[in-house]
């Protein structure tokens, strides 16, 4: 696919060479994950869609993440990133599934939780895991790095089975 050598079209061709599907459960980038796997042709081959849960009410409805998770740890925190992605693996049945949760500001930051901080979490057969970041941009600079950050991780997984 000559034009599409970016990180999109290699996770493609590491998912075509696993024989696995993808899904994501976004937050704060809005879907700007999924945006970028699907621009590359032929992602309908891997790629099953995306459940944006904006609100907390959609993390809960649609990904079924426990309240409890919300209210004990808050919205942004590693254990509802791998509660979402968990969630949108099983919702879309997908082998793996990218999320994210985060500040992208300008407002909405705390001294515990401040704009630029993203949680993205990544679930497969064997569980979920989360990595943390803190990007320092405006909020379509911090929303670009957290969708960056989610496919260089989902990278790294593909390349490491």
């Amino acid at each position: 696919m000559a034009g599409y050598a970016g990180l999109e079209w290699e996770i493609g061709e590491l998912l075509r060479r696993h024989k696995l599907s993808l899904a994501t459960a976004e937050s704060a980038t809005g879907g700007l994950i999924s945006h970028l796997i699907t621009n590359v042709p032929g992602s309908s081959d891997y790629f099953k869609g995306s459940v944006t849960a904006y609100s907390n009410e959609a993390k809960v409805r649609l990904l079924g993440v426990a309240g409890e998770t919300i209210r004990r740890y808050g919205a942004v925190s590693a254990q509802v990133a791998e509660a979402m992605a968990a969630g949108g693996r099983r919702a879309l049945d997908a082998d793996i599934c990218i999320s994210d949760t985060g500040v992208a500001g300008p407002g909405g930051g705390t001294a515990d939780k401040p704009v630029g901080l993203f949680y993205l979490g990544l679930a497969h057969q064997g569980g979920a895991s989360s990595r943390r970041h803190v990007f320092r941009g405006d909020r379509e600079e911090n929303k670009q790095g957290a969708a960056r950050a989610a496919l260089g991780w989902l990278k790294e997984y593909l390349e490491g089975l």
